[in-house]
């Protein structure tokens, strides 16, 4: 009995993958009216140190530098792909919970989350929630329908799994924190189990001798000047992006 081969013809092939290859990224560009952007840039997938900038886009349509750069910490293993504003090439190794890695990708940035002592200035637009024992930060992927999301008790965390997911731990370095919207309840987008939460922006630890979960840390000066810089009518973006990795999609992408 022969056996009967059907050989795919290599042109059609190879057309289709680079086909597949571009439709994967489509569709990505920098909002148009985001005029403000922090831009994270590391040297590879697997550091976890990051040059952080602020830039504008002026009244001609240029970018400027305005405060940075400045040095900050991401995740102990680097960056993954995150769910943002950016569409993911299909190759991408994606975030997930408990990676140790930060995501990669362009996000809006959310509100401010707040127990620091000292008052943190910032544009009255940007949402500044006090938050004490009786808020929670859900990472709990058993409960999805609360999963990345803030939730506000009617009473201070008791129970042990409510203390876990307490997002005032009476850590210092957690006392002024910045939503990142990775994965969140967002743009009419819901939180995909397991595809990492709690991303934000906070306090970096023993002057940056740390790096953190997943989360963008930077000394505690200039991430003040960084929030008080933010102007929520210009659509602030967080940019996130290997070196090599951004060079390669910043004009597609539409990137500063």
């Amino acid at each position: 009995m022969l056996l009967h081969v059907t050989r795919i013809p290599y042109q059609p092939l190879l057309l289709a993958l680079c086909l597949l290859i571009l439709c994967s990224c489509s569709g990505t560009r920098m909002p148009a009216e985001s005029t403000q952007a922090i831009i994270g840039i590391t040297e590879g997938w697997n550091s976890s140190h990051v040059s952080l900038s602020l830039v504008e886009k002026n009244h001609a349509g240029q970018w400027k530098t305005v405060l940075g750069p400045f040095k900050g910490r991401i995740g102990y293993h680097g960056t993954a792909w995150g769910r943002g504003l950016h569409s993911n090439p299909f190759w991408a190794q994606e975030k997930v919970e408990g990676d140790d890695r930060s995501p990669a990708g362009i996000f809006d940035l959310g509100g401010l989350y707040v127990c620091n002592p000292t008052p943190v200035k910032h544009d009255p637009a940007i949402p500044c929630l006090q938050v004490g024992p009786n808020d929670l930060w859900v990472s709990d992927r058993r409960v999805p329908h609360l999963y990345n999301r803030h939730v506000r008790l009617p009473h201070p965390a008791r129970t042990p799994w409510q203390k876990h997911e307490m997002m005032n731990q009476r850590d210092y370095h957690h006392s002024i924190k910045m939503l990142v919207h990775h994965n969140t309840a967002h743009n009419g987008k819901r939180p995909r189990v397991g595809k990492g939460s709690s991303i934000f922006f906070h306090i970096w630890r023993k002057q940056g001798q740390y790096a953190s979960a997943g989360c963008t840390t930077l000394n505690e000066g200039n991430f003040r000047a960084l929030i008080a810089r933010l102007q929520a009518g210009r659509r602030p973006v967080y940019i996130l992006l290997p070196r090599e990795e951004y060079l390669r999609r910043r004009q597609d992408w539409d990137l500063p």
